[in-house]
């Protein structure tokens, strides 16, 4: 075996060492269509992957102490070093448990906690209680069901890591035959001190299997396909026993076998080019015997391209084409190097000679350490900003936008947001610049566009295209960040000023100033908030 070269730092050096690259930017999510125009002066844009936005979680009720007296944001746009983040990583898929036995779920869910507003969060709250000895942030972590007893609930004890975020896993989470369902979340409550309460978390949607699936996948079975440019997470567990199980994971830019933390990857799958030799990016489902490549969703350091190959006890199977399925075992061909497979040797990874079948032609011998299991993740991110009063109570629920829809056009026009866990005292934020905001339910805010100018002083007609990044506000202070922004387009015809200079030409000079045209919009602004008040009070 030769052991992968992989001890470099991608943060101080500009590509990996021997057989590894630094993954192409494009490899971290497939770059979003181009949005179309809605209307001459505006459209909408997202800052993160759709899809994280569509599965986005929900929680509980909402009853919060208000200050009416809140008026404005000035942290908004320039707070960012003081925001509190919360990610959870977890497996798409769980088994069930029967009888006596428990199946803890694999990978455990893990909990990572970043920002500097946790350190501030954690002072204040020492502050307060009198400098007395502060527990750092805790937390618990369950299945969503109200029938959860105390010993089904996980403690999270969070230790610090060398890149300053805070790190716990739930190891020993299962669910039994006695759950009916066919779907949960988990539920993760955090605290910071002895008792203040930040607020609840949930997952996204975990899909209950009984086992991995042997047959071949079909399109009614696609939610267990793995497809291309999805998260999934590697483990390998030698002889079935759950004390060996090692996950591949990336530290300090180089690829580990951990026996606690593991790393979200995104999958892509390749096809060449034959005119350049190379590869590009492929939609579509992973099939064995597609040239694959693993890119670390956080980091952008990559394996190289690999061909990934079905395992049937303990070889790789080479003639099979059938579509990848979760928990399925796998194993993963080195392109240019056709006897190579990833393999792990204790906690190191490397390199495995693998010898062909003497009987089957078809197949190569593998070792325990180059079986791998393959699982799709996903990884859920909430992140908000208490502001410099530090607001004392929870941040659950946590409203989520799922879409945005933009209504009329020109200087004015509405946005209608939807979502979930929305409330009367939540308001749209445009950066820096509150919008009036209608509360219609629970899933949808209706609010009116600022005009551009607010954003370009002076800018009667807009040159290039701006973009603000959307924010949600509670009436308290409490910052909810998204991953949306909204882009105001090059409009399609001339400026005030040039219409009207053009106006006066072709009328013989008559008397039409940039005044008039000013007054004009005012009037038709103010008349159609006028009616967006009343559509209110209706």
């Amino acid at each position: 075996m030769e052991e992968l070269d992989t001890g470099h730092d991608p943060r101080t050096a500009s590509g990996l060492r021997s057989g590894f690259s630094q993954a192409h930017a494009g490899l971290l999510a497939p770059p979003p269509a181009s949005p179309q125009p809605l209307s001459p002066l505006t459209h909408l844009e997202t800052l993160l992957d759709a899809r994280d936005a569509r599965d986005a979680p929900a929680a509980g009720g909402f009853d919060r102490r208000l200050d009416p007296g809140f008026q404005g944001c000035p942290f908004l746009g320039s707070g960012s070093h003081t925001d509190q983040t919360v990610l959870i990583l977890h497996a798409k898929v769980a088994q069930k448990s029967y009888g006596n036995e428990k199946r803890f779920f694999c990978p455990p869910p893990c909990v990572y906690v970043s920002g500097h507003g946790w350190r501030l969060l954690q002072e204040r709250v020492k502050a307060a209680d009198g400098g007395d000895a502060l527990n750092p942030v805790c937390g618990y972590m369950c299945l969503d069901s109200s029938r959860q007893s105390q010993a089904d609930v996980f403690k999270l004890m969070f230790e610090e890591q060398p890149d300053s975020r805070m790190f716990a896993c739930a190891k020993s989470l299962f669910i039994s035959d006695q759950d009916k369902r066919k779907h949960f979340r988990l539920l993760l409550q955090l605290f910071v001190g002895n008792r203040q309460e930040v607020g609840s978390f949930q997952s996204r949607m975990i899909k209950v299997i009984s086992k991995p699936s042997q047959k071949r996948q079909s399109m009614k079975n696609a939610d267990l396909c793995i497809s291309s440019c999805s998260r999934v997470a590697l483990f390998n567990r030698l002889r079935s026993q759950t004390v060996s199980t090692r996950y591949l994971c990336v530290d300090r830019g180089g690829f580990i076998a951990s026996a606690r933390q593991w790393t979200a990857f995104t999958v892509t799958m390749a096809e060449a080019q034959r005119d350049q030799g190379d590869y590009v990016l492929s939609e579509g489902f992973i099939c064995y015997g597609c040239v694959v490549q693993l890119v670390c969703t956080e980091s952008g350091v990559a394996l190289p391209p690999m061909v990934i190959r079905k395992v049937n006890k303990q070889h790789a199977v080479l003639d099979v084409d059938e579509p990848v399925s979760q928990l399925h075992k796998c194993s993963f061909q080195f392109r240019d190097e056709p006897h190579a497979f990833l393999c792990l040797c204790n906690d190191a990874i490397v390199q495995y000679r693998a010898q062909p079948s003497l009987r089957e032609p078809s197949r190569v011998v593998l070792s325990d350490g180059a079986c791998w299991t393959i699982i799709g993740v996903e990884a859920v991110e909430f992140t908000f900003n208490q502001g410099p009063a530090c607001v004392q109570t929870p941040v659950s629920p946590f409203p989520v936008i799922t879409g945005l829809e933009v209504n009329g056009g020109g200087h004015v026009a509405t946005l209608e947001v939807s979502g979930e866990n929305f409330s009367p005292h939540l308001k749209v934020w445009f950066g820096n610049t509150e919008a009036e905001t209608m509360f219609r339910s629970p899933k949808s805010l209706l609010c009116v566009v600022p005009d551009v100018s607010v954003f370009r002083d002076g800018w009667r007609s807009l040159r290039r295209l701006v973009s603000v990044p959307l924010a949600l506000v509670r009436s308290d202070g409490l910052v909810y960040r998204t991953s949306f922004s909204f882009s105001y387009s090059p409009e399609l015809h001339p400026p005030p000023s040039v219409r009207a200079a053009a106006a006066g030409g072709a009328d013989g000079g008559a008397d039409v100033g940039p005044d008039d045209d000013v007054l004009l919009e005012s009037i038709h602004q103010e008349f159609t908030r006028a009616n967006f008040h009343l559509f209110m009070q209706s």
